[in-house]
């Protein structure tokens, strides 16, 4: 019995042996992977395929084909590949012409897409809804977040931490603020894209001051930010994106002042300030996964930074619907260039429903996000940032989202001995932001 368990083994290895080296020439190779795609079987024609290029046999319909086996599986980012190598070879078939785009779309490469759309025919354009020019999104969203903390600040005796005695302190404590945003799209040229930005924000914070007693006023901020980010496609895949971020704005100071008589009193003045930041951002795919680095130079509450991040974008299942980005930021300040921040963000698709997170953690003060388009310009830093955001699709073209940010923030109690600083105080509080929006595809 022995024996022929040994006979039949070396039978069944001989043969499959056989099978691998197979000879295969251009006619065996073009009927074989014709009938696998006839009958749909997907994972044996890629097998099938790889084996045929590993012997030198390789052409237009094999690439085709291998595409479609990847895309009928989901796998858009393995599909592409193999599409937009036939389509460098012919680009006059309609379907293939649909095939690259959807391949492109659903692997999270739209940028990439005007670089082929506008050779298109006119009835793949109509299709497929492709403008050269044109408006392409419009989006609002709005937001409000409190400190969940404001009450015990607002009566807490910084005075006596300190030991203030005869001299000045004051903190400006953030009670909520309120934000309008809106998005505009619009496609100049086939290959660049300019995104704008306007952003309103309306702050509350309540200013307490300890002068040989304490008293407070409520004050206000009041603040508009402009962000602009072309895009366009170099070479083949490699996407840049330049982005400036304007931020200007103007708020209550509330003092006090020593009057010639020698007496004490208190006054609401105005202030006004302007922040710029600078970015650009490079990324380029390759297969499932997307590396990419980011620069920023700014200027924020009259400090000069440099920040740079790098980070890298996983595709596990070869599309958009399941991703994860680590992403490590570096910033320049007085002991050099070193490590600051920290982070993670992925993705996933549930249906029509997608959601997304992220966390951050280090040492973030002025700190710069999404390609310079959130800046952090607040009176202090934060160590620790969770944002999650779910989005649900009405129709073809409009698209709700709903975001939840809860944020550790430190500011500081600030000590003056004769008009010079002198102490300071550190305090935390929590930071809750929720906010919602709508945005149109055209």
């Amino acid at each position: 019995m022995s024996k022929r368990i040994v006979i039949v083994s070396l039978l069944i290895v001989y043969l499959t042996t056989a099978k691998a080296q197979e000879k295969l020439n251009f006619v065996i190779v073009d009927q074989r992977s014709y009938a696998l795609f006839e009958e749909k079987k997907w994972p044996e024609l890629i097998q099938f395929s790889e084996e045929a290029r590993k012997q030198g046999i390789d052409f237009f319909y094999l690439d085709v084909r291998t595409g479609i086996a990847w895309y009928n599986q989901g796998k858009y980012r393995n599909a592409v590949l193999w599409f937009l190598k036939a389509y460098s070879n012919d680009k006059s078939f309609e379907w293939l012409q649909e095939y690259v785009y959807y391949s492109l779309i659903f692997s999270g490469r739209q940028a990439e897409v005007v670089k082929y759309a506008p050779f298109f025919s006119d009835t793949m354009k109509k299709k497929i809804g492709f403008r050269e020019i044109g408006v392409m999104r419009l989006a609002y969203e709005a937001g409000y977040s409190f400190n969940q903390d404001f009450e015990n600040l607002k009566t807490r005796a910084f005075s006596t931490d300190v030991n203030l005695g005869e001299d000045y302190g004051e903190a400006y404590i953030l009670k909520n603020y309120n934000f309008h945003s809106l998005d505009l799209s619009h496609r100049v040229a086939p290959n660049f894209t300019l995104n704008h930005n306007l952003t309103y924000i309306g702050v509350n914070r309540e200013a307490v001051v300890n002068w040989s007693g304490q008293t407070s006023s409520p004050i206000s901020i009041n603040q508009f930010q402009y962000f602009i980010n072309p895009v366009w496609v170099i070479g083949k895949k490699l996407n840049i994106s330049p982005s400036m971020n304007l931020i200007f704005g103007s708020g209550d100071v509330y003092a006090g002042r020593l009057n010639s008589n020698s007496s004490k009193s208190y006054r609401l003045s105005k202030s006004t300030y302007s922040d710029i930041v600078l970015s650009t951002s490079i990324w380029s795919d390759f297969g499932n996964f997307t590396p990419g680095l980011e620069i920023n130079a700014g200027n924020v509450n009259d400090s000069r930074f440099v920040q740079m991040s790098s980070w890298v974008t996983f595709y596990p299942l070869s599309n958009t619907k399941l991703y994860i980005t680590p992403k490590v930021y570096f910033k320049s300040g007085p002991d050099g260039f070193a490590w600051n921040t920290l982070g993670i963000s992925g993705g996933a698709t549930l249906g029509k429903v997608h959601v997304n997170g992220q966390y951050l953690f280090g040492d973030m003060e002025n700190f710069v996000e999404s390609a310079g388009f959130v800046v952090s310009n607040f009176p202090g830093k934060s160590d620790r940032k969770m944002m999650g955001s779910i989005y649900f699709p009405t129709g073809k073209k409009y698209q709700f989202v709903l975001r939840y940010i809860n944020q550790n923030i430190t500011e500081k109690y600030q000590v003056y001995t004769d008009g010079v600083k002198s102490n300071a105080l550190e305090y935390n509080y929590m930071k809750q932001t929720i906010t919602a929006g709508i945005s149109w595809n055209f």
